[in-house]
């Protein structure tokens, strides 16, 4: 059996999801992956750093492009436990991944609801974990009501 899958990468996205979730942020999660290796993670810090753009995907994919030394993130796979908005969907549009893997669907936000596209070569999968991942965003916003 192959360690390295989808979901085993996944649950790594949530790990981050849930250190969001303690710092009473919404828990999102992401990490950045290639040739089955985590070069980067990143969870939501928008309360921390009072910043609307200080999404898990932003903090990665900053965090990928400085380990790898530059800008474009081709052959990595990033894995969030959310589907990404729009305005990450573009930032990995233009950071050029390979593959976008996430969790939950967001229907009011994620990027496809807006018609959102990634980069032509950017193949999607979604729907991994998606029920941990949706759990985890609904006990957040349950707590919050």
């Amino acid at each position: 059996m192959d360690l390295f899958t989808d979901e085993y990468f996944m649950r790594e996205a949530l790990k981050e999801a849930y250190k969001a979730f303690d710092a009473n942020e919404v828990p999102v999660g992401a990490v950045v992956v290639i040739q089955n290796k985590i070069i980067a993670r990143g969870h939501n810090l928008t309360e921390q750093l009072n910043d609307v753009t200080a999404h898990a995907e932003m903090q990665a994919i900053t965090a990928a492009a400085n380990y790898l030394g530059g800008k474009y993130l081709v052959d990595c796979k990033v894995y969030v436990t959310l589907e990404p908005c729009a305005m990450c969907a573009g930032a990995l549009f233009w950071a050029q991944a390979s593959e976008v893997i996430y969790g939950a669907a967001d229907s009011k936000r994620g990027f496809s609801s807006f018609g959102g596209r990634l980069h032509p070569k950017t193949t999607v999968k979604s729907g991994v974990l998606e029920l941990e991942c949706s759990q985890l965003l609904r006990d957040f916003f349950s707590a919050k009501r």
